[in-house]
């Protein structure tokens, strides 16, 4: 308790600083996932998705980041054992920020797209079980993680493998693929419309809607996302109908055309995704530096929930962005270019599919990860194509990264764990 009245700014200062560098991580790593298939399919530059994510990542990050947040990271680890030594748990939340942030820098450097979600939980994990022992983890929790390795790109990646399909059958591989664009291209944009409604509605605003001031039940958000789905099907079929196009034109023409509507889509939808994920995931590097605050201002005491300072939300959304524009094109690479060729038609598919599985898992409380959401959707993209399609050596090296993140995020965590125990003199 002494360590915590004596040096409590400093702490503050510290997880300020590395809270910071945690953002910076995500705005590096994560962005990716909202932006990569959009650039891979050449419906954006680089320099244009840059921009839009920033613009989307922060307003997520800074307008629904959340008002309060559990001290404790998704549950992961119990406080109980915390109470007697909470400089432990203060140590440990600064070690656990360090140690992911020193992950998600090397993984974004090497291009790997990595959960910051799980490079969080394995460092929290990894102070917890040396500094305090198992117990205080809950390993239930952990196995939920480990399990949707499997999970949840299988499943995107079924759903992105059906959406493709069913464009390449209605549309592609037919004899007048402009005149069927028309006819079905609307049905898909009310499936879009519909689930970035969802997406929005459920993980980007559903902070604002817990603090009463916006209260929305389920099935108000599901009316809401049938008339905003129907409204983006209705203008959309207004615009498609207006496109002319010479019909004597070959059929590589009538193919550059159709994916040009789909380019269009996948703006709307990479927006909606760079938003829901500002939102959601900016929790990965404050939620920790809150429990620190709370503590520290608490006089040691240990919360269940910690009320926001004012100034952590901007902290996480400015480290996002920064890491997006700094690092960001390395991870967006991978995504877009490294797995698969992607066009825009292929790039809305897993896009699609990315949002439809990230509010199943909303719906269920599966514990997902959106990197492994949208990479699992672009394989699957990739396969209805053929194995050929795919660099088996991206993927083999995705694979690797996913497996060695909680480990990797735990073992860095004791170290600096211990590190910080010496320099601030904790028993």
């Amino acid at each position: 308790m002494d360590i915590i009245s004596t040096y409590g700014v400093m702490l503050i200062v510290l997880a300020a600083v590395v809270g910071f560098f945690m953002a910076w991580g995500i705005g590096a790593n994560d962005v990716a996932n909202a932006m990569g298939t959009s650039v891979g399919s050449k419906a954006l530059t680089i320099k244009q998705a840059i921009i839009i994510a920033m613009i989307f990542e922060f307003a997520g990050a800074y307008l629904a980041g959340g008002e309060v947040t559990s001290t404790i990271r998704k549950g992961i680890i119990d406080s109980t054992p915390f109470i007697a030594n909470p400089e432990y748990l203060v140590i440990g939340m600064i070690s656990a920020l360090f140690a992911a942030a020193i992950w998600l820098a090397v993984a974004s450097y090497l291009g790997w797209p990595v959960s910051t979600t799980h490079s969080i939980v394995g460092a929290i994990v990894g102070f917890a079980a040396v500094g305090v022992g198992v117990d205080a983890v809950n390993w239930a929790k952990v196995g939920g993680i480990v399990g949707s390795w499997i999970v949840t790109p299988a499943l995107s990646g079924t759903l992105a493998y059906f959406i493709f399909m069913s464009a390449q059958r209605l549309i592609f591989d037919t004899k007048d693929p402009l005149a069927n664009a028309k006819k079905y291209v609307p049905f898909y944009m009310f499936l879009a419309g519909f689930v970035m409604a969802l997406v929005t509605i459920k993980k980007g605003l559903k902070h604002v809607m817990k603090s009463g001031e916006f209260s929305i039940s389920t099935t108000e958000s599901y009316v809401y996302a049938i008339i905003i789905g129907i409204a983006i099907a209705l203008i959309g079929k207004y615009f498609i109908s207006k496109i002319e196009i010479d019909p004597k034109a070959d059929k590589e023409m009538h193919f550059n055309n159709v994916e040009k509507i789909f380019a269009v889509l996948m703006v709307v939808t990479a927006c909606c995704m760079a938003f829901a994920h500002g939102s959601n995931d900016v929790a990965n590097a404050i939620g920790p530096l809150a429990a620190v605050v709370s503590i520290v201002q608490n006089d040691g005491e240990i919360a269940a929930k910690a009320a926001l300072a004012w100034w952590i939300l901007p902290l996480g959304g400015f480290g996002i962005v920064a890491g997006l524009a700094l690092f960001g094109h390395r991870v967006i690479a991978t995504i877009g270019n490294g797995i698969t060729h992607l066009t825009p038609s292929r790039g809305f598919a897993a896009e699609l599919a990315a949002a439809s599985t990230v509010i199943i898992a909303s719906g269920t409380g599966l514990p997902i990860s959106t990197t492994q959401t949208l990479v699992g959707a672009v394989l699957g993209v990739g396969l209805a194509r053929g194995i050929a399609a795919l660099n088996m050596g991206v993927v083999r090296n995705i694979v690797i990264s996913w497996v060695i993140t909680l480990p990797i995020g735990a073992g860095i965590s004791i170290v600096m764990f211990f590190i910080l125990k010496a320099v601030f003199g904790v028993a």
